[in-house]
């Protein structure tokens, strides 16, 4: 959502006030409650299949420990609440977060169930990014939507980040029977299908993310080389034996990885709220012999 708060405030005029930022935490607030709703629902829907995973099932729920009455109720009550701060705060918001909600269910719900299908369940997963780009965006302003450029980057570099954890999951697994036992989308994929999409995904980022700033904001062409080293950092760690892409809490522990996230998080900022001529002046083509 951060991202979409800040991109949107260059493109508008905000007013800083205390309306403004109370509107802001109960925004935050009710997408964290919307997403807890799909992670409920995701955990009771998938502990059929987390209990064929070495790690997955000593979770709660695959292993028995949670009453599934209770984690029913739980998800229908996060909805309630968060659909209703939603409601409150402005209708595309509502309608986005909404959107949010019907994702998840069609990504974990038979007969849809969008993570078993092959390079669907990266494509219905990765999308959420988007999503909460757009929250982030219309609590700040609601006047007109983002560029689809920004939209489609955003998408792609979540598919990436996804298809990297399928790549992680099928190396550590490393048994076809039980591949197909804990998810039927893994079984169709072969660690050279995965490369192959996952360098889809970062090029179709890398060109979105080229016609936004070139478009919208020229400064931030200066986060190139690290997001490009970010890509690399990530794929990297994806070999890894048992890589901790697998488990996103578990990727704070890679230093490189943080390291490198900080630094895009601050040029970022800085580069939304600043001019640099030179840069334009730089990359404009100029006549050499006249």
């Amino acid at each position: 959502m951060v991202p979409g708060i800040l991109v949107a405030s260059i493109f508008t005029k905000v007013n800083y006030s205390t309306d403004f930022f109370i509107t802001l935490i109960l925004g935050v607030f009710s997408v964290c409650i919307i997403a807890s709703a799909n992670y409920t629902i995701n955990e009771i829907l998938d502990a059929p299949f987390d209990k064929e995973h070495p790690i997955k099932k000593l979770r709660p729920v695959p292993s028995g420990k949670i009453n599934l009455k209770l984690g029913y109720l739980q998800y229908v009550i996060l909805i309630i609440i968060g659909l209703g701060l939603s409601y409150f705060i402005n209708i595309p918001f509502f309608l986005t977060n909404l959107f949010l909600l019907i994702m998840g269910f069609f990504y974990n719900v038979k007969p849809f169930r969008t993570k078993d299908i092959v390079y669907l369940d990266v494509i219905s997963e990765s999308v959420n990014n988007s999503i909460r780009f757009l929250l982030g965006w219309f609590l700040v302003t609601t006047e007109f939507i983002p560029p689809l450029s920004i939209i489609i980057a955003y998408w792609m570099i979540g598919a990436f980040f996804m298809a990297a954890k399928r790549l992680g999951e099928i190396r550590f697994i490393n048994n076809q029977s039980t591949v197909k036992n804990y998810r039927k989308s893994l079984s169709r994929y072969t660690e050279e299908r995965l490369i192959t999409s996952i360098i889809f995904y970062a090029s179709l980022f890398s060109f979105s993310s080229a016609v936004f700033l070139i478009r919208y904001k020229f400064e931030l062409i200066l986060l190139a080389p690290f997001l490009s080293l970010l890509v690399a950092v990530y794929m990297k760690i994806s070999f890894l034996p048992d890589s901790p892409v697998q488990y996103p809490e578990k990727l704070y522990k890679q230093k490189t990885l943080v390291i490198i996230c900080l630094i895009i998080f601050i040029l970022f900022v800085l580069l939304l709220y600043v001019k640099i001529p030179v840069l334009s002046q730089i990359f404009e083509p100029e006549i050499m012999f006249k």
